[in-house]
């Protein structure tokens, strides 16, 4: 089920950035500028306000997975290595002065590092190509078994995080294109295709996450193992590959890095987009840095690591509770003729798109019921 869930969530991805490419190309104003257009006051700082939230979650799982890497590189304490996160704020103010392309190279360069790391990991794991087929059939148990809905939720909001969705669109706003109706539609089915790509291999990081695991761990009677640090001990050995576990670690390490840097940049197109408010770069890290910190640090003195890797699981889940803010007025943009004029959404497009937003708020209010019966139990 857990690769079923990777699945579904890339094609929501890919309609969401889709969509996105669309009402950038047509309007020339990208989600959060849409929004604050389109929505009153109130409702455009509410709407940012949830977004930070879920910017707030996603720096809080970069900082916990940096500190997990860096205390298994270099055997620095997890609460010092979360202390020592907060100066990737410097990274990020060098890359921003040095502009925007060099700041998407090495993006590109830490995402290529975490997808080279787990296709390593994948073919030392050599794992069952008919186990791999089948557990990427969907199933149903995730409605009624509240902790494999909770793991889907995560895996939902860890792909389709929806801070990532408004940094799209601002991006898009940068590509250039011709200022007619085919030129725009040109532009429309290259972003596409830019999106497709990225997406596509997103897709395999995630699954080679889930499949490495898989191969690793259930078929050798470790099907207990779920802190990160107890996968790192066991690759090595159960793999019989030297240097498995550190490779894993230094994929961990990129991960956090590559968060880092687009949860920076989203953090600061939201808050104009919203807002129309501009603050210097290092003074919107520190805040939302210090924001993440702050819990992580409490939690991994009192509650050590079984305690960081529940937060960073309820992290990921925080973003998919988010996702519906930030997918339903996209959809709403789209399919209205008087924005998006012949770029509105055709009536299939319509119904797929409005399915999707109403799948992520059933599942994210279905496992807030949950939760609530089971604190009532």
């Amino acid at each position: 089920w857990c690769p079923s869930s990777i699945v579904s969530s890339n094609l929501l991805a890919l309609l969401s950035t889709a969509l996105a490419s669309k009402l950038v190309f047509r309007t020339g104003r990208d989600r959060a500028q849409a929004c604050r257009d389109h929505y009153s006051r109130p409702v455009s700082i509410a709407l940012w306000l949830g977004c930070e939230v879920a910017i707030a979650a996603c720096d809080l799982a970069e900082v916990i997975g940096s500190a997990i890497a860096l205390n298994l590189l270099f055997h620095i304490p997890l609460t010092w290595g979360i202390i020592l996160t907060a100066l990737d704020v410097m990274m990020v103010l060098v890359l921003q002065h040095r502009g925007f392309r060099l700041l998407e190279a090495v993006v590109i360069t830490l995402v290529a590092t975490v997808g080279a790391c787990f296709f390593f990991e994948l073919i030392i794991s050599r794992p069952s190509l008919a186990g791999v087929a089948h557990g990427f059939i969907p199933t149903t148990d995730i409605f009624t078994d509240r902790d494999k809905l909770y793991i889907a939720i995560g895996i939902l909001g860890a792909t389709v995080m929806p801070h990532n969705l408004y940094l799209h669109s601002s991006i898009v706003q940068t590509r250039r294109y011709e200022e007619t109706v085919a030129g725009k539609r040109e532009a429309v089915r290259f972003a596409f295709i830019d999106s497709t790509i990225a997406l596509t291999f997103a897709l395999f990081i995630n699954a080679a996450i889930l499949i490495v695991a898989a191969a690793t761990f259930y078929t050798t009677g470790h099907q207990g193992v779920a802190e990160i640090q107890d996968a790192y001990k066991l690759l090595t050995p159960l793999l019989g590959v030297s240097g498995a576990s550190a490779v894993f670690a230094l994929a961990l390490l990129a991960s956090g890095q590559n968060s880092t840097l687009t949860g920076t940049l989203a953090g600061q197109i939201v808050m104009e987009g919203f807002l129309d408010l501009r603050l210097r770069p290092w003074v919107r890290r520190l805040i939302t840095r210090g924001i993440a910190i702050v819990p992580a640090i409490i939690v991994s003195v009192i509650a050590g690591e079984s305690g960081t890797a529940k937060l960073l699981v309820l992290s990921q889940v925080i973003l998919s509770l988010q996702l519906s803010f930030a997918v339903i007025p996209l959809v709403q943009f789209t399919s209205d003729p008087r924005k998006m004029g012949e770029f509105a959404n055709a009536k299939w497009l319509r119904v797929a798109a409005w399915s999707a937003a109403v799948v992520i708020a059933s599942l994210n209010l279905w496992l807030l019921v949950q939760t609530f019966q089971g604190w009532l139990a």
